[in-house]
């Protein structure tokens, strides 16, 4: 019987933007390889491939694969122009650009954060390839300059969801193993503050899989979870609630004990009619399909018609909405999220008192 995880996983379609990627050429653009004067050997053509492996973990997939697209949609548009991506040509990249935020090929314009991120995916794929590109030469700086005057807006942000959101979203799902398991996912990464890929990539030990990002340890008092994040290694902790049905803790125990794991991914697929677990990790687009689900289920902002409502929220919707309702200190609030500012935590916070300092009356006015 086809579990949930094969159905979530299944290959989309492509679209017109996505051309295929040459997984040969993006192993070749690795830049890790023998010098010419050395002669191989298996000890040293061992360590190349071991030398890969690190190179290509010093991005995540999701970077990774963002990038691949931001190749394969610059190279189509050089042939469709008839030059070429090799050598990097800082003229051709700044009329790319351009063609990206005008929307004059036959794809619609791109937002200034996704054209930057292009540039961004571009960069890092010269680099692999042995080549440089000078994002500040004026080819490309002044037109990427241009286009932020023109055409940039202030950052559309999610829609927090606040603790009575999250209560009625888990008061949604069943109580069989797969409600089990999504309780869990929900009120863990409300209250770790979790992005959605550090939730999905939480094993129930260290060093379980190769691919973990993470590892959680139960305590009389809460769980300490030790997370790989974006900003490096950090530890959250999550202390039990006050009542069962909503601590997270007690849901993810719930969760462990009658998937019957002990080993490995904390959150995995289960079969179709949700009362097996498997042992595939899930995907973190699970977790965004989660909290769309539940939205709906629980009538959230139900004046909105329902594709309104669904783009609203996101993984990041758990994120802000901890942020947001935690009535602590600011600090601990930036500590739990991991934010290098206190700054980027603001933006997360949509009900915070913005004039609760008020410098026109400190400064005697």
């Amino acid at each position: 019987m086809p579990s949930e995880t094969e159905k979530s996983t299944s290959t989309p379609s492509v679209k017109a933007d996505d051309a295929p990627v040459d997984e040969r050429g993006q192993d070749e653009s690795d830049g890790i390889a023998l010098p010419s004067q050395v002669a191989g050997s298996g000890t040293l053509d061992r360590l190349v491939d071991t030398a890969r492996n690190y190179a290509r973990a010093a991005a995540s997939d999701n970077t990774l694969k963002a990038y691949a697209k931001d190749w394969a949609h610059f190279t189509r548009w050089c042939r469709m122009k008839g030059t070429e991506p090799l050598p990097p040509s800082p003229e051709m990249i700044g009329l790319y650009l351009a063609d990206l935020a005008t929307g004059s090929s036959p794809t619609p314009a791109l937002s200034v954060s996704t054209i930057d991120r292009r540039l961004s995916g571009l960069a890092w794929n010269y680099a692999q390839r042995g080549s440089s590109l000078d994002r500040k030469n004026r080819h490309i700086a002044t037109v990427l300059a241009g286009i932020k005057r023109k055409h940039a807006r202030p950052p559309v942000q999610k829609e927090a969801i606040l603790v009575e959101d999250i209560l009625a979203m888990v008061a949604t799902l069943p109580y069989d193993l797969r409600g089990l398991r999504d309780r869990a996912i929900l009120l863990i990464g409300y209250a770790g503050g979790l992005r959605r890929s550090e939730i999905i990539s939480l094993d129930v030990h260290k060093d379980d899989t190769p691919d973990s990002g993470g590892w959680i340890e139960i305590f009389e008092k809460g769980a300490l979870l030790s997370l790989n994040a974006k900003t490096g290694w950090r530890e959250v902790e999550i202390g039990r609630g006050s009542k069962d049905q909503t601590c997270p803790v007690h849901a993810l125990e719930q969760w462990l004990h009658f998937a019957k794991i002990d080993f490995g991914p904390v959150f995995v697929g289960t079969s179709r009619d949700g009362n097996r677990a498997s042992e595939t990790r899930l995907n973190d687009k699970h977790v965004a399909r989660l909290i769309k689900r539940t939205v709906l289920d629980a009538g959230i902002r139900a004046e909105l018609p329902e594709k309104e409502r669904l783009a609203l929220f996101s993984g990041h919707s758990l994120r802000s909405g901890l942020a947001s309702s935690a009535e602590v200190d600011e600090r601990h609030v930036q500590k739990q999220l991991g934010h290098a500012s206190a700054e980027m935590t603001r933006r997360y916070q949509r009900r915070r008192d913005r004039f609760r300092v008020n410098l026109t009356k400190a400064a005697g006015l």
